[in-house]
């Protein structure tokens, strides 16, 4: 009777560290939940200014293969453009090379383009313009697929690690504003890039917001 006594008290520590991994393993199930639910995206400047009324909380959309930022001032065409509706997706051609390099989640980002039927894009950075884009797989393999991300807190978009969207205004007529991504940190004045052609540019904070559930 007492050996078994002793066993049991031996055994508590090995079944409270095993209890506890599988508590902390749920909480981390249940943080990463959200990567995978449908969220609309929507941007704020990080910075207010004479812009802020107009483009905080403004919607982005797809529309001829861009992102665009929807407010009560652009003029999209007379194709109706469609909310940004996403979540982040593992990519089986490039995750584990991201993951090796530091990025733990290492995943991609896809969209619907349609309600019915809803079809998936990649969400992608156009390698020479880095313009934010989307297409199907051979469309978007032979330009920057991610790794997508977002803020633990406050679930900001992030690419490659960090936070560098801008916005651009292509048609000033139109007040089309498009979605473009930093990567070099220089104001997109790199050769053929947007920040040489004098049009208007504004750093952006861009936010996934859960889409309400429905039966």
């Amino acid at each position: 009777m007492v050996f078994g006594i002793l066993a049991a008290v031996a055994a508590v520590p090995a079944i409270v560290g095993t209890t506890e991994a599988v508590r902390q393993g749920q909480r981390q199930n249940a943080r990463e939940e959200h990567r995978g639910r449908k969220s609309n995206l929507t941007i704020t400047l990080p910075v207010r200014n004479s812009y802020s009324e107009r483009f905080d909380g403004a919607m982005i959309v797809l529309k001829d293969n861009k992102l665009y930022i929807d407010t009560e001032h652009s003029r999209l065409g007379a194709n109706m453009a469609h909310p940004f509706s996403g979540y982040y997706l593992p990519i089986p051609w490039i995750g584990d090379k991201w993951k090796k390099a530091g990025f733990r989640n290492g995943e991609g980002m896809v969209t619907t383009i349609s309600d019915d039927p809803p079809f998936l894009n990649w969400v992608y950075l156009d390698r020479n313009t880095y313009e934010v884009k989307y297409g199907i797989r051979v469309e978007a393999e032979p330009h920057h697929v991610g790794p997508w991300d977002c803020t633990p807190i406050d679930r900001r978009l992030t690419f490659e690690g960090w936070e560098g969207f801008v916005i651009v205004q292509e048609d000033e007529d139109s007040d089309l504003w498009a979605l473009y991504f930093d990567r070099d940190d220089d104001g997109l004045r790199g050769e053929g890039k947007v920040g040489t052609q004098d049009k208007r540019m504004l750093l952006v904070e861009v936010s996934r917001k859960e889409m309400r559930r429905t039966k």
